[in-house]
């Protein structure tokens, strides 16, 4: 048996009539680029937030650096965030011209110990950028807390975490800005790429919306930006999806509390969801430990499993880390460096059968024996 690890082909053929409307009825329109569909699409989520503004771009990547210009974040400052993401979170930091200054997780969630950020501030912090890991958010009245009392700016990296809350707050509650990713791959995904940003700052708004549009709010008169539009047609198949996000986060949780039931107790090292909050399961990542994470990797994809790694080369490990002026690292990265080399992503999407997912945990639970 053969068990997938993305289920997009599937997410297709069944909102199929939906989305091939959604395509034709922009095709027809004639307007591809910054046009009603857009701008709809923004509009519902903004109101799926909460929020006041949303603004289509082209990547989450683009997102987070487009927040850190509009707040006025480059040279010589520095942001805080971990080295266990995916590499564009720093990337980002860098682009915009900053230092990214990393710190450890927690050994629980794999998200930015709020513990360690403290001492990581220095007179050039600007701001915090927390990752919602794998489909948790990061424990963000904490980052607030420590935000506030330094008078730092606060962008969250929700790449992974749409339809995520906390025990006692939504995502975009205590921040400045959020980002967000499309990427078909992600819990909200397009065919291709895509993000966003979601604010309450009028100020945060008005400027990523000049600086993805070749710094234009007029046509014909531009100043300092760049192209990163998120195209009609995007926007038009995400505003499809979005009505069927929280269904899809249900069912995700569903998959995970049977994994979760049949892997308690064994060798592996499960996810932890933070009393209260609501883990939507972009990826169910459970570790091994002993240095037997690829072999244990192999044999999976060897009996049918397409089972995956997220991410198993800290950003710091990287061979394109920019040491110097473009990272510091503060403390010991213990955890993230443990998640990485340990972690393996068991098949995770709303469309997985029952059959599949009993066939994985048999196969997971035959290797623990043969592994842990």
């Amino acid at each position: 048996m053969k068990v997938p690890f993305y289920g997009h082909v599937r997410q297709y053929h069944n909102l199929k009539a939906e989305l091939d409307k959604a395509i034709t009825d922009v095709l027809e329109s004639g307007a591809y680029v910054m046009g009603p569909t857009l701008t709809r699409f923004e509009s519902e989520l903004a109101a799926y937030h909460g929020a006041k503004h949303a603004i289509g771009v082209n990547s989450g990547t683009d997102g987070l650096w487009l927040v850190l210009m509009a707040l006025g974040i480059g040279a010589g400052d520095e942001v805080i965030t971990t080295s266990n993401t995916f590499f564009a979170t720093a990337e980002a930091i860098w682009i915009a011209g900053a230092t990214a200054v990393l710190v450890d997780s927690d050994p629980k969630t794999n998200n930015i110990d709020t513990t360690k950020i403290e001492a990581a501030i220095t007179p050039k912090t600007k701001a915090i950028i927390p990752v919602h890991l794998y489909g948790q958010c990061a424990e963000m009245d904490k980052v607030a807390a420590i935000a506030k009392k330094h008078n730092l700016r606060v962008i969250e990296d929700n790449a992974q975490s749409i339809d995520a809350a906390g025990a006692n707050f939504k995502i975009g509650e205590l921040s400045d800005a959020v980002s967000l990713s499309f990427i078909i791959q992600k819990n909200l995904g397009t065919f291709g790429d895509g993000g966003a940003v979601v604010t309450n700052n009028p100020d945060i708004a008005a400027e990523v919306k000049r600086l993805r549009n070749h710094g234009s709010t007029k046509r014909s008169v531009h100043s300092y930006g760049f192209n990163s539009r998120l195209d009609d047609i995007h926007a038009g198949i995400l505003s499809v999806k979005l009505k069927h996000i929280t269904k899809w986060s249900d069912r995700r949780r569903e998959i995970a509390a049977m994994y979760t039931k049949a892997l308690k107790g064994t060798a592996l090292t499960l996810p932890t969801e933070l009393p209260g909050y609501r883990h939507v399961y972009h990826l169910y990542v459970v570790e091994i430990a002993g240095g037997k994470r690829d072999a244990f990797l192999s044999w999976l994809e060897g009996e049918g499993i397409d089972a995956k790694c997220h991410y198993p080369i800290a950003i710091h490990q990287q061979a394109g880390y920019p040491w110097g002026k473009g990272a510091r690292i503060v403390g010991p990265l213990t955890n993230n460096e443990r998640n990485a080399a340990n972690c393996i992503s068991l098949p995770m999407f709303p469309e997985l059968t029952q059959e599949e997912i009993d066939y994985t945990i048999e196969k997971v639970l035959e290797g623990v024996k043969k592994f842990a």
